[in-house]
């Protein structure tokens, strides 16, 4: 009898090995996510949006013949910081403090401390959450008086006076790490002061002291000795890479990278490999080297076998204003609006009109491109009406998240229209300009509460000119028709609708 037990034993002990997944086997029951969300890149930038374009972009083309490619998505707002709020919190940013505009040098965070965003409820979720980028919703630096706060939004007249207090040597006591990431290596902003790498919560390598020369682009303030504005890019990618394969490694937990790059928002500073790749001037060679770097996050799921079981978002802020290139290296001709258009014939924003910062379509209408193989049919397009804002709540679906009451309140779920394409999901959504103005999306219909673009597109307004704008995109996609005058009664209610989201209801 003992000797039965013994050998019964032995073969439940042969069948658990047996069954027990290796660690390079062993596939999570929830997807990788990683999102990259581009820097002022247009609709029309990409190859496969835009036949005309003059930019060869063939990992994002390649992307899209593997997976899902929206074709009316958009940005919640037409500018930087908004986007970046709605899309993490599942919340449009003028419920905040943020009514208009992006958020300036050394500002305090815009995300409220107890505010759910993705990075969050991930983590709650037993994710590995990283951010790797831009992150422009600003950060708690500490302060050498701490009689002085950091300004809530963008104001010139405290970097003038008061920058030169913050005390970089201290680390940050809110920004991505309280936001819900473990970890975090990017930039504040390109542009904007201090001009250095930050890891997690300081400052990384040497202090910045030196003042920024006045022949770099961007705002005065401090950066480390030897700053280079073309490093920043493949500085971002080498940590994207890293932290894959380190992921990989550990095989232990599903992770969550979210890649918000610096390019191609100015300052506009393709690498030497990069130069004349295109045919659109330094905008180009900047957006295929974006591209590539796309592909260098791609190739690395691809090396550590995780593309299977990951979920990848690229999609951009915005849309583009389009300058040719940086005013110090090419001149100033080159660093106007749309520049890009008047040297080289390429049209970023194509087939709509206007720009960033519009509330024209050119403004929010941006690349939406998803790939998640065995979920998302391939080389698919999809008509549906969709913006960054649902990734709270798709996510959350998703990863069967809660969500607290009241939290992402704009936010619907995606996933029936991945799955079947010809299913809506929603049939409104708000858009916001740089200056403030409202502007919905209903159904065909689109009114802009303003007689201009809201941003800076400039539009002829005479004493004669309607107090907004009604376009019916299906028949004028390129909104040259205004239909306000025609149409009071459809104005009226999408009026109402714009104040019942105000309102929440």
């Amino acid at each position: 009898m003992t000797r039965i037990l013994i050998l019964l034993s032995q073969l439940l002990t042969l069948t658990l090995i047996a069954q027990k997944p290796t660690q390079a086997s062993q596939a999570h029951p929830m997807p990788n996510i990683v999102i990259i969300l581009a820097d002022d890149m247009g609709y029309g930038d990409l190859n496969c949006q835009n036949p005309g374009s003059k930019i060869p972009t063939p990992h994002l083309d390649r992307l899209a013949t593997q997976g899902m490619r929206f074709i009316d998505a958009h940005s919640p707002s037409a500018v930087c910081t908004p986007t970046r709020y709605a899309l993490l919190t599942g919340r449009y940013a003028w419920r905040s403090r943020m009514k208009k505009g992006v958020l300036g040098p050394y500002c305090s965070p815009l995300i409220e401390a107890n505010r759910p965003t993705i990075g969050k409820i991930l983590k709650r979720k037993g994710y590995t959450t990283a951010c790797i980028g831009k992150w422009h919703l600003g950060m708690q630096w500490g302060m050498k008086d701490t009689n002085i706060k950091l300004p809530p939004l963008w104001n010139h007249s405290w970097n003038r006076k008061f920058q030169s207090k913050v005390d970089l040597s201290k680390r940050i006591s809110e920004g991505p790490l309280t936001a819900g990431f473990d970890y975090y290596f990017g930039v504040d902003v390109p542009n904007f002061p201090p001009y250095c790498f930050i890891e997690n919560d300081s400052v990384l390598g040497p202090l910045p002291t030196k003042q920024k020369p006045a022949n770099m682009y961007g705002n005065p303030g401090r950066m480390q000795n030897g700053w280079d504005l073309h490093k920043i890019l493949p500085g971002l990618r080498d940590r994207a890479v890293k932290f894959i394969q380190e992921q990989a490694e550990a095989s232990h937990s599903p992770f969550f990278l979210y890649m918000p790059l610096t390019s191609p928002h100015r300052p506009i500073v393709p690498t030497k490999e990069w130069a004349g790749k295109s045919q659109a001037g330094d905008y180009g060679d900047f957006i295929v080297q974006t591209d590539a770097i796309i592909g260098d996050v791609l190739q690395a799921l691809d090396d550590n076998k995780l593309s299977k079981n990951t979920l990848v978002i690229v999609t951009s802020d915005n849309g583009s204003c389009g300058p040719a290139g940086d005013p110090h290296i090419r001149g100033k001709d080159w660093h106007t609006n749309l520049s890009v258009s008047k040297k080289f014939d390429h049209h970023p924003n194509a087939p709509w009109r206007g720009m960033k910062a519009d509330a024209f379509e050119g403004g929010h209408r941006v690349p939406f491109i998803l790939r998640w193989p065995g979920h998302i049919k391939a080389n698919s397009v999809n008509p549906q009406l969709v913006c960054h804002v649902d990734l709270m709540r798709t996510i959350a679906k998703l990863v069967n998240a809660p969500l607290a009451a009241g939290s992402a309140e704009d936010s619907v779920d995606l996933f029936p229209c991945w799955q079947q394409p010809d299913k809506a999901v929603r049939e409104s959504l708000i858009h916001h300009s740089s200056n403030g103005t409202f502007a919905i999306r209903y159904k065909e219909w689109k009114l802009i509460q303003s007689k201009g673009s809201g941003g800076w597109s400039k539009v002829a307004i005479s004493k004669n000119t309607p107090p907004g704008q009604l376009y019916n995109l299906s028949k004028d996609p390129e909104e040259k028709n205004n239909l306000y005058l025609k149409h009071p009664e459809i104005v009226q209610q999408l009026n109402q609708r714009i104040k019942n989201t105000k309102n929440h209801e």
